[in-house]
C-alpha cells in the first residue's frame, strides 16, 4: 500500500513538471500546442466546457473550473496565458485557485488548442486579435455570472493582451506575472540573450501609452532574476498608478507559482503562497470581504 501511494505521488509529480515545462516558460514568440495533455478531469477537478464565437466569427474553448459551495468567493479570474502550450499546461495553477475558492474561466487563443485555425507567425509576439478573444470570454463571463467580481489573472504575453482590454473594458482586478512594459524593450532583450528575432504587430508602439490607463487595481509580480520583464520595469509600472501592488520572488521569469510554494516538494501545496497573495491584495482593495 505505501508503495503504490509513493508511486502515485511520483506520478502525479511527473505531470505536474510536465504541465510546467509545457506552458510556463515563455517561447520568446508564438508556440501553440494544438493538443490536450491532460484535460481537468485527469485531476478529478469538476469543470464545464464551452465554446464561444467571437464578434469575427473565431471560436474559443474553455473551461471553467466551479470552486466548492462552502468556500465559493464569488469571484471569477478568467487566464491569459503566454506566447506557448494552451491552456492545459494551467491545470494545477486553475487547481489552486479553484482550492482557495475562485471560479477559474481558462481559454485558448486562435490559433491554439482547440480553437479556431489562424495564421500565426511563429516569429511574432502576439497578435491584435488575441484582446478580441480576451474580450469575448470575459462578456460571456458577465453574462454567466452576473454576480461576481471579475478580473484576469495574466501571464507575460498576455499581460500585453489583458492591458489592452483594460483600457476598455470595466475590470474589477488586474493581476499580472512578467508584466511586459515595452513589447520594443522585451523585443531587444530577447534578441541579447538568446539571439532571436521577434516580430511585433503595427500598434505595439503605442501599448506603452496604456499602461497608466489601466484603472482598475493591479497586482505585478515580478521574479528577481527575471532579464526580460525586470523588477525595475515592474517597479515603474507600479508606481504609474494608484491601487497597485508589487510582489517580488526569488526566480526568473514566470516562476511565481513554483516559488511561491509553502512546500515545494509537495504537488498538493502548487501555487498556495502565490494564491494567497493574491487574496490580500483583493481583500485589500475590497474585491474580497475580509
Amino acid at each position: 500500500m505505501a508503495g503504490r501511494k509513493v508511486k502515485q505521488a511520483a506520478t502525479r509529480l511527473l505531470v505536474v513538471l510536465g504541465l510546467l515545462l509545457g506552458g510556463s516558460h515563455a517561447a520568446w514568440a508564438l508556440k501553440p500546442d494544438r493538443v490536450y495533455r491532460y484535460t481537468p478531469d485527469s485531476l478529478g477537478l469538476a469543470y464545464t466546457a464551452r465554446l464561444l464565437k467571437t464578434p469575427d466569427g473565431a471560436s474559443l474553448n474553455t473551461w471553467t473550473y466551479v470552486p466548492d459551495a462552502q468556500a465559493n468567493k464569488h469571484v471569477t479570474i478568467v487566464l491569459a496565458y503566454q506566447d506557448a502550450g494552451n491552456m492545459s499546461n494551467f491545470l494545477y495553477h486553475a487547481k489552486a485557485l479553484s482550492a482557495a475558492g475562485y471560479q477559474v474561466v481558462t481559454f485558448d487563443y486562435r490559433g491554439f488548442g482547440h480553437s479556431s485555425d489562424f495564421a500565426l507567425n511563429p516569429s511574432q509576439l502576439y497578435y491584435a486579435e488575441f484582446a478580441e478573444d480576451l474580450r469575448t470570454v470575459l462578456k460571456a463571463a458577465r453574462q454567466q455570472f452576473p454576480t461576481h467580481r471579475l478580473g484576469v489573472l495574466s501571464l507575460s504575453m498576455g499581460t500585453i493582451i489583458a492591458s489592452m482590454v483594460a483600457t476598455d473594458q470595466k475590470l474589477d482586478f488586474l493581476i499580472g506575472e512578467g508584466f511586459v512594459t515595452s513589447p520594443a524593450q522585451f523585443v531587444a532583450r530577447v534578441k541579447q540573450a538568446k539571439g532571436k528575432d521577434i516580430v511585433l504587430p503595427a500598434q505595439a508602439g503605442q501599448y506603452p501609452a496604456l499602461l497608466p490607463k489601466v484603472k482598475c487595481p493591479l497586482l505585478v509580480l515580478v521574479g528577481s532574476q527575471d532579464a526580460f520583464t525586470t523588477l525595475a520595469d515592474s517597479r515603474q509600472l507600479v508606481q504609474q498608478g494608484r491601487h497597485r501592488e508589487l510582489v517580488e520572488f526569488a526566480g526568473s521569469h514566470l516562476g511565481g507559482f513554483p516559488t511561491l510554494t509553502s512546500k515545494p516538494e509537495d504537488f498538493t501545496t502548487f501555487g498556495d503562497l502565490y494564491v494567497a497573495r493574491i487574496s490580500a491584495f483583493l481583500t485589500k482593495e475590497g474585491v474580497l470581504k475580509s
